[in-house]
Order: C-alpha cells, then structure tokens, then sequence
C-alpha cells in the first residue's frame, strides 16, 4: 500500500493528505511563496474546461495536467490532420485521423495518471455550451473562432466562471483574464463577431511557437486565479510580437453598455 503522509501545521491541525508520490511530483510547486501544501490542495480541488485540443489547447493542457490540476475537461470535435502538427504538440504522426480529445487524453494520462480527465468529442454550439461549462470552475480559450469565444465568453458571464483568453495568428499572439464582476469581458472590446472571413491561421499561418507561448501564459494565469496568487491580466490585453520580441499591456475598460457584462454587478 502507498505511503500516505499526514502534513501538520505548527497548530497541530490536518492540513492536507498527499501520497509520497504526489509529494516528490509537485515539490517544486509547493516550494513557491503562493502556493505551498494548501495551494497544491486547491489545485488538486480544481477544474478547468480546455476549450480546444489544438496549438493553445495542447500546451495548455499539459501544463495543467503536470501543475496538478485535479479535473482537466478536453473540448473538441476535429480529428488530427497532418498539418496540425506543425504546432500541436500533443498529437504525434500516428495520431492522424484519430479525435483529437482522445490522442490528447492519452498524452496527458501518460504525464500525470493521478488526475480525472473528461473528454468531450463535440464542437460547442448554443445548444450545449452552457450545460458544458458549468461542469467546471474555469475555462482556459484554446479555440480558433471568434464564434466559439463569444460563446465562452457569455456563458463565464452568466455564471460567474473565470475565463482565460487567448489569439494567435502569424508571429504574435495575445492574453487576457476576464472575471465577471471584476474586469472587462470579450464583448467590451469585441462587440460582434466578426463578419465575413475573419483573419485565421488557416489563411495567414502561424509560427509553431506562438501557440507554445501564449499557451504557457494562459496557464500561469489560470494558476494565478485559482491561487489568488499575483497580478492576474485582469483589464489588460497583454500582445506580444516575436519578430521584434516584445510584450505591450494594454489597459482596457469595463463598457457600461456591453451587451454581456454591463449589467453585471462586481
């Protein structure tokens, strides 16, 4: 049987249970001011929706999976083709034909069998998006369609659920955390989808390591949030651009006549 260490504070209060394995695997998470044993628990505790399986849903999936998050939800309808992998590091050649929530379940098993994984083989629409969401306490944006953030975006508003955007196109991506009541949502600066053919990585590509990037930082943020932890991107669009290697926030503000959110109360 698995050692299991009872963790006591100077008290002498139970603080938390893990198994030997799960304290040498998020050591170095419990090392850091902010997040400790009690941290780790609220990560184990946790459940975040990865809204797409692809170039920001890949790193962010692993990443939240190797954090320790306790419940990981997989959101996607497409299968692997060969050019998703120029970026899509969780599906590999083999991988090809094959649902992409499945190929990426497998990989993130393989990283951290310790936690639940939901797999959801489906495009969100208006029909399921809300019911889907509210099976978990935030979302990490890892879609590539304005029509699918927006709807994102009004569930996370209608039920108060932490939201964590993110864009990629060319050499530059883009990050934002959205908590309703608190900060400015999509809608504030996105009034509508946008008509006609809007600019995609399909049509004018995407450098490999943006998604990897922007990715990683959406992580960090939903850490943040989850913890309580530091300064969250909390009506700041924070952009980046590769080629000239540089971040820039920018301020934005909450629109008292925002559709979505201007008649939430903080």
């Amino acid at each position: 049987m698995q050692l299991i260490l009872l963790l006591i504070n100077i008290a002498g209060e139970v603080i938390k249970f893990l198994t030997a394995d799960q304290m040498e695997r998020y050591r170095r998470n419990m090392l850091l001011d902010g997040v400790g044993v009690d941290g780790q628990k609220k990560l184990l505790q946790s459940s975040v929706l990865v809204a797409g399986s692809g170039g920001l849903g890949s790193p962010v999936a692993y990443y939240l999976a190797a954090a320790g998050i306790g419940h990981i939800g997989l959101l996607d309808g497409d299968t692997v083709d060969l050019s998703n992998l120029q970026r899509q590091i969780l599906h590999f050649t083999p991988d090809l034909g094959r649902p992409k929530v499945v190929s990426a379940r497998e990989k993130i098993s393989a990283l951290n069998p310790d936690i639940k994984i939901s797999v959801i083989g489906q495009r969100m629409d208006e029909k399921n998006y809300k019911e889907i969401i509210s099976q978990f306490d935030l979302v990490v944006d890892g879609t590539d369609n304005f029509e699918a953030r927006f709807l994102i975006n009004r569930a996370c508003v209608e039920q108060r659920k932490p939201y964590i955007f993110g864009g990629v196109l060319g050499y530059s991506g883009q990050v934002m955390t959205i908590i309703p009541g608190q900060s400015p949502c999509l809608s504030c600066i996105f009034r509508h989808v946008p008509s006609g053919e809007a600019p995609s990585c399909d049509r004018e590509g995407v450098l490999g390591a943006i998604p990897g990037l922007i990715g990683t930082l959406e992580v960090a943020e939903a850490i943040k949030v989850i913890l309580n932890i530091g300064e969250p991107l909390i009506g700041r669009l924070l952009t980046c651009d590769v080629l000239t290697m540089q971040f820039m926030p920018v301020e934005i503000s909450r629109d008292p006549d925002c559709p979505v959110c201007g008649g939430v109360d903080v």
